[in-house]
């Protein structure tokens, strides 16, 4: 089976890297529709036997497309001796970002009492500048927004409606069963506990009911978060046609089924944003709406949702923890996300020079380093980079959206505002969708969209 996937995976990759060099822009169709299914697929592939250095190399198809158009972007612009665009302040910040996240994987870690390896040091490396490098793809490649628009939202659509087929119909028991929990815990090294069986925690809510739990949407993305923030990106940037209405809807619900806080408040962010830069009332009324109907599902979801049971070992091992520590919630409550955030700020305020990269995030989660920070984008940076590198990734990001909302860019503001909010209490950035996606149509809105569009429309929207 091994031997077979690669081959397949190597003929495609032939395939997709050639028109990607013809054509740079089919990277980032690739990216919104490939990297929506990733997880899923590759999981699947775990479960037929195909592991090891083996699925990390079909994983890297992403990067290796990434670089692809970047080196297309690279050579044509040697080739003409100019840049193919016009240089801005964002541009400056990113690459003064990115030149920092450089210098820090190249300081040794026990310069600055860091104790990354070195995979940590490449993992988080390519963590930080994967934004970076779309960011340019979409300042040199610039595609077409209302198709953009129609296929994010299709993506989306998709992805909450098998999410929402997985949780009523199928029981969480073949997650537990169907090799996932080794694809977390062998093939990625995510250490999660027996107290869902090393399935990760966030793939339910915790009732507080005695063996209860509500599953929640986790979908193709097998994150409850990455589907969320997916949907609410969908959201903004949907076309403002009575024909999206349906695959909107279904998208909304599918947000509400992640039963993530911080998604709905980040839609709401982005309607206010949206509503700033458009000068249109419709916008603050939607958020409004999104706030209230949203919390009030969030509220009644454990008696509605779908319905989920520990095993005996999960319910032995919950309360044994639950007398060792006190009452615990599987899914992390307000007061802990706000206390990492605290405990991220301290660490980067009692260390400013950083700790190099590696040593905080999910990086270091898998890789078994002293966690410096998580969960907070910015804490994470500043525990990297130091307080200069979170500063910059600030700064870029901050510019970014006024010279958005200078140039009456709604829609795209308004999603990069909503991911830049979530940011403060998750590692949005290191989503690979995101990273790739919101970030290539920032840089691409910056530069313009194509003249054939009317971009009077596509701006007031």
């Amino acid at each position: 089976m091994t031997a077979l996937a690669l081959a397949v995976y190597g003929v495609a990759l032939v395939v997709a890297g050639v028109a990607v060099w013809r054509r740079p822009v089919l990277a980032l169709y690739a990216f919104i529709v490939g990297l929506a299914f990733h997880n899923a697929a590759i999981d699947a592939l775990y479960a037929a036997g195909v592991r090891g250095h083996s699925l990390t190399a079909i994983q890297a198809w992403k990067d290796v497309l990434l670089l692809v158009a970047l080196a297309r972007v690279a050579l044509d612009a040697a080739r003409a001796r100019r840049l193919p665009f016009s240089p801005q302040l964002p541009d400056g910040l990113a690459l003064a970002f990115a030149a920092i996240v450089v210098l820090y994987a190249l300081i040794p870690q026990h310069a600055l009492d860091g104790h990354a390896t070195h995979r940590a040091v490449a993992y988080a490396l390519r963590h930080d500048l994967t934004g970076v490098g779309a960011y340019f793809l979409g300042r040199a490649v610039v595609p077409r927004l209302r198709e953009v628009r129609w296929l994010v939202l299709a993506a989306a659509a998709a992805v909450a409606a098998w999410g929402l087929i997985d949780v009523y119909a199928i029981d969480l028991d073949w997650w537990r069963r169907n090799g996932t929990v080794g694809y977390f815990r062998d093939q990625l090294k995510y250490p999660y506990g027996p107290g869902l069986s090393h399935l990760p925690e966030n793939f339910v809510y915790n009732t507080g009911n005695e063996g209860e739990l509500t599953r929640r949407l986790i979908s193709t993305f097998l994150s409850p978060l990455g589907a969320a923030y997916l949907c609410a990106v969908a959201l903004l940037l949907a076309p403002r046609t009575r024909a999206a209405i349906p695959l909107a809807a279904v998208v909304a619900i599918g947000l509400l089924w992640t039963h993530t806080r911080a998604a709905v408040v980040g839609l709401a962010v982005g309607l206010v944003i949206l509503a700033a830069v458009c000068r249109r009332a419709w916008p603050l009324a939607a958020a409004g709406a999104t706030l209230a109907a949203g919390f009030v599902l969030l509220a009644v979801f454990p008696d509605i949702g779908p319905r989920a049971h520990f095993t005996r070992d999960e319910l032995t091992y919950q309360r044994a923890h639950a007398s060792a520590t006190g009452p615990t919630t599987l899914e992390p409550s307000t007061e802990s996300h706000l206390g990492n955030l605290r405990e991220g700020l301290t660490t980067v305020a009692h260390h400013p020079q950083g700790y190099g990269l590696g040593n905080a995030g999910e990086v270091a989660f898998r890789e078994g380093v002293p966690l410096k920070a998580g969960e907070s984008n910015y804490t994470e940076l500043g525990v990297e980079t130091g307080l200069v590198g979170a500063l910059l990734f600030i700064a870029w990001n901050v510019a970014l959206l006024v010279y958005l909302a200078r140039r009456r860019e709604g829609a795209v503001a308004a999603a990069l505002a909503a991911v830049l909010f979530v940011a403060v209490q998750t590692d949005a950035y290191g989503i690979p969708w995101l990273a790739c996606c919101m970030w290539w149509l920032a840089g691409s809105a910056l530069t313009g969209w194509p003249p054939a569009q009317s971009r009077a429309t596509e701006r007031l929207e």
